[in-house]
């Protein structure tokens, strides 16, 4: 991909309904073992509300939306609409260096892609659990 068109930020607040829309958007399309209905926009904005929230824009189209929540320096969300261009990989490295180097976060065991993912960008696996019927994976970078 080229990345010259392709600008890392923190998110404004006139753009958190957007990254909602991306969030409920990516979770529809790839999350296809848990009903569409599970996601929601509000479920976004509430936890927006304690976190820091990053965006990737291709020129000015929003393609990328990150939640970072500081005080456990937990990456809640990273959800791209345009998944095998880099465009994740550099999110994620931007909310890792503002975070200091180091990252948790939680996957659900069906979603082997993003383990993969994130496998591949240094997170190892440190935990796991389930909530409400839901298996997941704690992973940690740094």
């Amino acid at each position: 991909m080229d990345h010259a068109g392709l600008t890392l930020r923190r998110g404004r607040p006139d753009e958190l309904a957007a990254c909602a829309r991306i969030y409920v958007q990516v979770l529809s399309d790839t999350f296809t073992w848990l009903p569409s209905d599970r996601h929601s926009e509000a479920d976004f904005l509430n936890a927006a509300r304690d976190e820091d929230i990053f965006v990737a824009l291709d020129g000015t189209r929003l393609v990328g939306v990150a939640a970072l929540y500081r005080p456990q320096d937990f990456l809640h969300s990273l959800y791209v609409t345009e998944r095998g261009r880099g465009i994740g990989k550099r999110l994620l490295h931007h909310v890792l260096a503002a975070a200091g180097g180091r990252l948790t976060l939680k996957c659900q065991t069906a979603n082997t892609g993003a383990q993969a993912f994130y496998a591949r960008e240094g997170f190892r696996c440190f935990e796991t659990g389930e909530n409400d019927g839901i298996p997941w994976m704690r992973f940690v970078r740094g």
